[in-house]
């Protein structure tokens, strides 16, 4: 397998952009830039290569996902204690102030 890694990465160093995630089509990639006599070493080449770039292509969203959650944690968490601190004052002294004024108006009334 070394054999197939080292020349894989090789083959990739150089055409990577050519390369996708269908294993056919990097076998006709494989075709078209190199000169594989072999079936077998052909579909090892073009089978690491596609499991490459998917392993590659799979860790990129893990890392955009995983930075996306941390980052929306972090502005959530923010924005919750900014509202909670500014609104509850705000209740409390509205809720205060009425609760006054219905006991001096009913104390009015007797």
């Amino acid at each position: 397998m070394d054999r197939i890694k080292k020349i894989s990465m090789e083959i990739l160093e150089t055409y990577k952009e050519k390369f996708g995630t269908d294993f056919r089509e990097n076998k006709k990639i494989i075709d078209d830039i190199a000169i594989v006599r072999s079936k077998g070493l052909k579909n090892q080449l073009a089978g690491f290569i596609t499991r490459f770039i998917k392993r590659e292509i799979r860790q990129n969203e893990e890392k955009l996902a995983k930075e996306a959650k941390s980052g929306n944690e972090e502005r959530t968490s923010e924005e919750q204690s900014a509202s909670t601190n500014q609104e509850e004052p705000l209740e409390v002294t509205e809720t205060v102030s009425e609760n006054k004024s219905e006991e001096s108006s009913s104390g009015n009334k007797v």
